[in-house]
């Protein structure tokens, strides 16, 4: 365990790409601390993605890059101008509200911000903004894909917990919903001391918002296809990613009309190389968390934390604050399919709910989205609003303090991740 935890340590410390780090320090584990045969690596590996659920991830990945050049995201940008467009600070208000949206048909956080930067901060550098606190905000609004579905991260944790998709997806969307309420609420209250930029002068309008709906409402189709036909039995998760990219397909090529048949072969490509990367992640995590596993760590930890504390609250106090770390440094797949497993079963000898603590685990890894030195979310928003990091990390504690308060609440209320669970299952 100490060859395996250790040399991982060290390659990522030394700037060793997570894959390697992670398939390396398995590999030597294996070879000074067990009798395994090396083929276990490659029986292991096999494993790790030998799974029907798994699929889900590509077609996801591809129905999101076809949302980002087919137009259906300058039409949520639209909807949520015409929404909230006439409050105080409304290009920040703007671009979470769009976060959300898109969020429900990706489930990619740095795709998401990508897109939203590319469309909102020309504007609110054209109207004077804090461009660093747009740039966080941005960030923050693009890791809303880790927790509203379909969210990639939420499927590898339900696949890893051995729950409900579905359940899973519901979870998500209670937290998804207040990280919105709670990031738009922390804009506004800021806009309001920031002076004249922040202003709107353009009233709201029921015709402005009947029109943008109208024209965003065929890509408004896609989430409701993936979480109803998941929800109400008619497909399987990966059965709703396929149903998804071939809406998304229909409404970019048929409806919009701003994506032609030779785009697609850039566009899979594409897709084809982001969930390599996520399967490649899994597959060699696959093999890390075997060899922790047969090395007794989990039971060593489950040792310490219940000789440490005996109340479910300090237990979830301190996963959070283990979970938050983590996500500073580690890309969110791994740290999924690294500590989950360890801390699962020690949660459920608490009374906490999986589906809860599932919950609790991707909001963790979606605040790591946007906090140095990792924060993946962070990096796509600055590069785009050409900002060095340093500049946008002195602004990232307002998104990072909204989003703080609804894991508080999600960690100590459980209805907020259960009551649409318990209803509509």
């Amino acid at each position: 365990m100490i060859w395996a935890a250790g040399g991982f340590l060290i390659l990522l410390v030394s700037g060793t790409p997570i894959v390697l780090a992670l398939g390396i320090a398995a590999l030597l584990a294996i070879e000074l601390t067990t009798n395994a045969p090396i083929s276990i690596v490659a029986q292991r590996i096999y494993g790790g993605i030998s799974s029907f659920t798994l699929m889900a991830i590509p077609f996801f990945v591809a129905a999101g890059l076809l949302m980002e050049a087919g137009g259906i995201a300058r039409r949520f940008v639209n909807l949520a101008s015409a929404l909230v467009g006439w409050i105080t600070g409304s290009l920040y208000l703007v671009s979470i509200v769009t976060g959300t949206g898109l969020a429900a048909i990706s489930g990619s956080g740095s795709a998401d911000t990508a897109a939203i930067s590319a469309v909102m901060t020309p504007e609110m550098r054209k109207r004077r903004y804090d461009i660093d606190l747009a740039a966080s905000v941005i960030a923050a609004s693009g890791a809303l894909a880790a927790i509203i579905p379909p969210s990639i991260i939420m499927i590898i944790i339900a696949i890893t917990a051995n729950q409900s998709i579905g359940a899973m997806f519901l979870g998500g969307i209670g937290p998804g919903l207040l990280v919105m309420v709670g990031l738009m609420l922390g804009c506004w209250l800021f806009a309001r001391r920031g002076g004249d930029a922040y202003r709107e002068h353009e009233a709201f309008t029921l015709r402005r918002l009947w029109v943008s709906f109208v024209d965003a409402a065929p890509g408004l189709l896609v989430p409701v296809v993936i979480v109803g036909g998941i929800v109400g039995g008619i497909f399987t998760a990966t059965e709703a990613a396929c149903v998804a990219l071939f809406t998304t397909l229909v409404i970019t090529i048929f409806v919009y009309k701003e994506l032609r048949l030779n785009d697609l072969p850039r566009i899979f490509l594409r897709a084809i190389s982001l969930s390599a990367t996520v399967l490649i992640i899994v597959s060699t995590a696959s093999v890390f968390t075997w060899i922790i596993a047969t090395q007794g760590f989990p039971a060593m930890l489950r040792d310490w934390l219940t000789g440490v504390t005996d109340s479910a609250v300090v237990f979830l106090l301190l996963v959070n604050v283990l979970l938050l770390v983590v996500g500073m440094f580690m890309e969110s797949i791994s740290a999924v399919l690294i500590l989950l497993p360890i801390l699962l079963p020690i949660a459920q000898s608490y009374g906490i709910n999986p589906v809860q603590f599932g919950i609790i685990t991707a909001l963790n890894l979606s605040i790591g989205l946007v906090t140095p030195p990792y924060g993946i979310c962070l990096y796509v928003s600055a590069t785009v609003a050409g900002r060095r990091i340093e500049q946008v990390s002195r602004r990232v504690w307002l998104p990072l303090l909204c989003m703080l308060v609804v894991l508080m609440l999600v960690t100590f209320v459980p209805a907020i991740s259960l009551w649409l669970p318990s209803v509509l299952l």
